[in-house]
């Protein structure tokens, strides 16, 4: 039998601490909020009990941070994504930020098993003033495991309306696309870590967005095949390919510090989730 979750977030702000506040259907809700930088940022993590998603599964995910609030979204490990003998198994994430609201919607990566049939939508609305870091990684199949990905469909939905919008649908019988140097060029894991304001960045910091990851990837193992660019005036983004999830994540978490040193003024505070 399929599972439908739906989970609403809130965050606002109330005696000068981040407060947040939830309702959920089905298996999908958050846990205690964590406050390990004080009462400004509230550290949150979001957790689907099964453990991964099958054809007819949807989770939606709903999340709206209030003026001068500042929410961090982790989760505890992977989402996986299991074989499908038809059905779509669907994410769909929908984030919104008042004015001067901050939000870190870090998910740990979507594996997909051979097989699978699914897709993943994220859409982020932004007011005067707010800002958002977040990123997306997906992997394909389980190299470890030596089980690679042979059949199946991954369908990706990254917007921001009016700002930037990422579109793509990888099939395991596309051959071209998955092995293509103008494709993954034989990389399993891709990723993309953004920052995206609702007021255009003035070009120094901008400017100093893109050093800093630069400077990260430039004395990275990935460095080939990592890039940072800035697509408008209201957006950075770090795209990388990988053989694999963890150097990714790796090279994604040193930067995500990074940018939170040069663009907030904070120190690269690690969820805690992250050490266990």
């Amino acid at each position: 039998m399929p599972w439908h979750a739906r989970l609403q977030l809130n965050y606002s702000v109330e005696n000068a601490r981040t407060v947040a506040r939830h309702e959920h259907s089905g298996p999908l809700r958050i846990l205690q909020s964590l406050y390990p930088e004080g009462d400004a940022i509230c550290h949150n993590v979001l957790v689907h009990p099964p453990g991964g998603l099958v054809g007819g599964d949807t989770l939606d995910i709903t999340a709206t941070v209030g003026p001068g609030a500042h929410g961090l979204v982790t989760t505890p490990g992977a989402t996986r994504v299991y074989r499908s003998t038809g059905p779509l198994a669907l994410q769909r994430s929908h984030l919104t930020l008042a004015e001067g609201a901050r939000l870190e919607w870090l998910p740990l990566e979507a594996l997909c098993y051979s097989a699978c049939n699914a897709e993943n939508h994220l859409t982020l609305n932004l007011a005067p003033g707010a800002e958002c870091m977040g990123w997306d990684v997906t992997a394909l199949g389980l190299p470890h495991a030596n089980q690679p990905f042979d059949t199946g469909r991954f369908a990706q939905h990254l917007e921001v309306p009016g700002l930037w919008l990422e579109r793509g649908v990888i099939d395991a019988a596309d051959q071209r696309l998955l092995n293509s140097p103008l494709g993954l060029a034989g990389h399993r894991c891709l990723a993309s870590l953004f920052f995206a304001a609702g007021t255009p960045l003035d070009r120094p910091r901008r400017d100093a967005a893109l050093d800093a990851a630069r400077a990260v990837v430039d004395g990275h193992a990935l460095q080939a095949s990592a890039g940072a660019t800035s697509p408008n005036a209201q957006m950075v983004v770090l795209r990388v390919l990988a053989p694999q999830v963890e150097p990714a994540m790796q090279l994604l978490k040193a930067v995500r510090m990074a940018w939170r040193e040069v663009l907030w003024e904070l120190e690269g505070e690690a969820p805690r989730i992250w050490a266990m």
